[in-house]
C-alpha cells in the first residue's frame, strides 16, 4: 500500500474504532462485535507497525501503555484543586442553603451528584487533544500521571464535536469498578501478593503504578464532573455536564436538577438506599449551585469553594474488644490517647487501633478497661470510637483515667487553660517533640525535603546529627554514608551512596523554597499555610515579623488576636531566634515577589469585594486585583475600600456599601486603574 493510501486508512480507521470505544465504554451500547472490533484494531496495528511515522496521538493502539516512570513528575494545577466541605447532617444541608440564599439574596437550584470513591484528577485538552492528567496532590501541586491515565478506556484521546476552548481542564475521579477490583485481588491472592484493601486504594495504587503497561491491563474507569476554561462562556453546572458528555466524556447519568431542599433530601435519601446497588463505590452526594455566575459570586474561602458542599453517608459500624490505650506525644507536645483493638474488618480494612483525641473523649466515653466498643471510620477513612456496649462490661473492671506524666520523657503534664488537649512542657528535649518538629519542617507543604522521612529523621537524631532544622544544612556525605538502622524484620541495613546523595539534594534544594514556606516550617503554633502566606505578604521579612507588636500583626487580614500572642510569644524565646539564626544563611527568609509592583499600586493593601456579573472571568479580576497589592473580601464591612459593581448586583449588597459609604466603581473604572494587559 502507497503511503497516501495508508495515511487515509490510518485516519479513518481510528476514527472508527474511537467511535466504537465511546459506545462501547461510555454508552455502553456498542454496535459491532468484540471479534469485529478486534480485526478493525489489528488491521490498524498492522498498517501502523508498517509506517511508525503516521501513527496518531490519539490513535487506540496508544492506550496500551509502553512508559515506564521513575518518578512522577511534580505540576502546578492551572485552578486550585480544592476539596469539597463535607457534612453528615441533614441539618447542615439546610444551613448551607440557607447561607447561600443570604448571600445571593434569592432561592437557587442545585445539581446533585453521586460523590465517587476513587482518586480525584485534572485531565488537560488542547485543541480537543488529550495532553495531561495530574493528582489533585495538596489541591496546588500534583503527580503528572499522564501516561497512565491515558490507558482509561472510557478516556477520548480526542473530543468529539467542534465546539471546545483551544485549552480546557477536566474534573474527574478515577476509580475501579466492583467487578474488576474482585478479579485483580483473586489474582493477586494466587500469586502470594497482598491484595488491596478496597477499590479506592486499588484505583489510587494503579493509576501512581510505575509501568502503564500495567495500568493498561486493569478496568481502571472514569467520570468527568466538572469544566474550567477562560476561553468560554460557562452557563451552568447542568448545562456544562451535558457539554461534557457532547464532546464524549464518561459523565454519570445519575445526577438531579433540584428546586429545593426537599428535592434535594429525596435524592440523598433515594441513593442512600440504592448505593449498594451501583457496580462503583460512592460515599455520599455532592451539591453544587447550579449557576456558574451564581458559584463566582459565592466564591471560595482558603479550603473550601463556598458554593459547594458533599453530604457523607453514615459510615459502617463494628463492636470490638478494646485490648489497651497507649499515648503518643506531638511535635507540640500534645498527647494524644490511642486504643489499641482487636483487629475488625470495617469498610474495606481491618482495624487495629483508632485515636480518642484527648482526655475529654474517654471521659465522655466512660471508657473502662477491656469494654466492648463501636467502632466507625470518619470520612470513611480514620477510624474512630463512638460509643461503648456497657451490655458486654466485664463486673470490676477499672476505668481508664488519663496519664499524667509524658510517655516519653516522663515529665508531669499540664493542661493549658480553654484547651482539650495535656501537653508534655518539656519542649527542649522530649525526643518525638523535638524529632516532630524537625518532621514537620521537611515536610512536603514546608520545605519539601522529600528524600527525607520519619525513618530518616530517626536515624539521624539517635546518631545525634540532627536536634534542630538548622542541622540539616550542616550534614555531609561522611556523616551519613553507612549508617545503620533497623527495618520491621529485625535486619539492620546502611544507607547507601544513592540515599545519601538524594539527602544532600533535597537539603540543598529547599534553599530555594519560598519564605511563606519556611515560616510554616517553623511550626509556630496557629500559622498554618494560609496565615504564613498572609504574614509574609504584610511583612516581607523575618526581621519585620519576630519585632512586630501586637497591634501590628492584627492589622493583618484575617489575623487574630490568637494568632497575634502565639506569634509573639514564640517570637519572644531565645532559642527561636537563636534557630532562625542558625537558618538565614541557608533559607529563603524575605519575600519579594510583586514588592516593587505592590508598592507602587495605587490599591496597595486595599480590600475589594466584586458582585454581579462581568464580560470577564471574576477569577481575572481577582487575579489583577491581587497582583496589584489589593485584597479580596467576599463580604462587605467597614474594612472594605472598593465595591467593584456588574450587573445583576444584589441590592442589598449595594445598599451596604452606599450605608458604609463604599467607594463604589465599574470594571471599566478598575480598568483605569490597574492594567488588565
Amino acid at each position: 500500500m502507497k503511503r497516501t493510501e495508508a495515511e487515509k486508512k490510518i485516519h479513518k480507521l481510528v476514527s472508527e474504532l474511537n467511535h466504537h470505544n465511546y459506545l462501547y465504554y461510555v454508552k455502553n451500547d456498542p454496535d459491532i462485535s468484540d471479534y469485529d472490533f478486534d480485526q478493525l484494531l489489528k488491521e490498524l496495528e498492522s498498517l501502523e507497525n508498517e509506517f511508525p511515522e503516521l501513527i496518531l496521538p490519539i490513535s487506540p493502539t496508544q492506550k496500551v501503555g509502553k512508559d515506564i516512570t521513575k518518578e512522577f513528575t511534580q505540576t502546578k494545577h492551572l485552578y486550585p484543586m480544592l476539596s469539597l466541605d463535607n457534612t453528615y447532617s441533614e441539618e447542615e444541608i439546610v444551613e448551607f442553603d440557607n447561607r447561600v440564599q443570604k448571600i445571593l439574596e434569592r432561592k437557587v437550584d442545585y445539581v446533585c451528584e453521586l460523590k465517587f470513591d476513587g482518586i480525584s484528577i485534572s485531565i488537560t485538552y488542547v485543541d480537543g487533544v488529550f495532553t495531561k492528567a495530574v493528582t489533585r496532590g495538596d489541591g496546588v501541586i500534583g503527580d503528572d500521571v499522564t501516561a497512565n491515565v491515558k490507558t482509561i478506556r472510557s478516556l477520548p484521546l480526542k473530543l468529539m464535536g467542534t465546539n471546545h476552548p483551544h485549552n480546557l481542564e477536566i474534573r474527574g475521579e478515577i476509580y475501579y469498578p466492583h467487578a474488576g477490583f474482585e478479579k485483580l485481588n483473586d489474582e493477586k491472592l494466587k500469586k502470594g501478593e497482598k491484595p488491596f484493601a478496597n477499590p479506592r486504594n486499588a484505583a489510587s495504587g494503579t493509576v501512581k503504578t510505575q509501568d502503564s503497561s500495567i495500568v493498561a491491563k486493569r478496568p481502571l474507569a472514569l467520570f468527568s464532573y466538572y469544566l474550567m476554561s477562560s476561553e468560554k462562556k460557562l452557563n451552568s453546572q447542568s448545562e456544562n455536564l451535558e457539554l461534557l458528555k457532547s464532546w464524549g466524556l464518561p459523565v454519570s447519568d445519575s445526577s438531579c436538577l433540584c428546586k429545593d431542599i426537599k428535592e434535594i433530601m429525596d435524592f440523598i435519601h433515594l441513593w442512600d438506599q440504592k448505593r449498594s446497588m451501583l457496580p462503583f463505590d460512592i460515599d455520599g452526594i455532592v451539591l453544587k449551585v447550579n449557576n456558574v455566575e451564581d458559584q463566582e459570586e459565592l466564591g471560595f474561602t482558603s479550603k473550601y469553594p463556598r458554593w459547594a458542599i458533599s453530604y457523607k453517608f453514615k459510615a459502617e459500624r463494628k463492636s470490638t474488644e478494646l485490648v489497651s490505650i497507649q499515648y503518643q506525644v506531638g511535635r507540640t507536645g500534645a498527647i494524644t490517647p490511642v486504643a489499641n483493638l482487636m483487629p475488625v474488618f470495617l469498610a474495606g480494612t481491618t482495624v487495629k487501633r483508632a485515636s480518642l483525641h484527648n482526655a475529654d473523649v474517654i471521659n465522655e466515653l466512660d471508657l473502662h478497661a477491656h469494654d466492648h466498643v463501636f467502632i466507625e471510620k470518619g470520612g470513611e477513612i480514620i477510624p474512630k470510637i463512638v460509643g461503648v456496649d456497657k451490655s458486654k462490661r466485664e463486673e470490676n473492671s477499672a476505668k481508664i483515667e488519663f496519664t499524667k506524666i509524658c510517655p516519653e520523657c516522663k515529665s508531669n503534664l499540664i493542661r493549658k487553660e480553654g484547651e482539650a488537649a495535656y501537653y508534655c512542657p518539656n519542649e527542649k528535649e522530649c525526643p518525638p517533640q523535638i524529632k516532630g518538629r524537625i518532621e514537620h519542617f521537611i515536610s512536603k507543604k514546608a520545605l519539601n525535603i522529600n528524600s527525607l522521612g520519619e525513618g530518616k529523621i530517626d536515624l539521624l537524631f539517635n546518631n545525634n546529627l540532627v536536634k534542630t532544622p538548622a542541622d540539616l544544612y550542616k550534614l555531609k556525605y561522611e556523616d551519613l554514608i553507612g549508617l545503620e538502622k533497623k527495618v520491621d524484620s529485625g535486619k539492620k541495613v546502611s544507607l547507601k551512596e544513592k540515599s545519601v546523595n538524594n539527602i544532600l539534594k533535597g537539603v540543598e534544594d529547599s534553599k530555594t523554597i519560598s519564605f511563606a514556606k519556611v515560616l510554616f516550617g517553623l511550626g509556630i503554633r496557629f500559622v498554618g499555610e494560609t496565615v504564613a502566606k498572609k504574614l509574609v505578604k504584610h511583612f516581607k521579612t523575618i526581621d519585620n515579623i519576630i519585632t512586630a507588636q501586637y497591634e501590628d500583626i492584627i492589622t493583618v487580614d484575617e489575623i487574630g488576636e490568637k494568632i497575634a500572642n502565639s506569634l509573639i510569644q514564640w517570637c519572644s524565646d531565645k532559642e527561636n531566634i537563636l534557630l532562625i539564626d542558625n537558618l538565614r544563611p541557608y533559607v529563603q527568609f524575605e519575600d519579594t515577589t510583586e514588592q516593587e509592583k505592590e508598592s507602587n499600586s495605587p490599591i496597595n493593601q486595599k480590600t475589594f469585594v466584586i458582585s454581579g456579573t462581568f464580560d470577564l472571568s471574576r477569577d481575572l479580576i481577582k487575579q489583577k486585583i491581587e497582583e496589584n497589592g489589593g485584597k479580596i473580601s467576599s463580604s462587605i464591612s467597614k474594612k472594605t475600600d472598593y465595591l467593584v459593581a456588574g450587573e445583576k448586583i444584589g441590592p442589598s449588597k449595594l445598599k451596604k456599601a452606599e450605608d458604609l459609604k463604599t467607594k463604589i466603581i465599574s470594571l471599566e473604572a478598575l480598568k483605569e486603574i490597574i492594567k488588565f494587559d
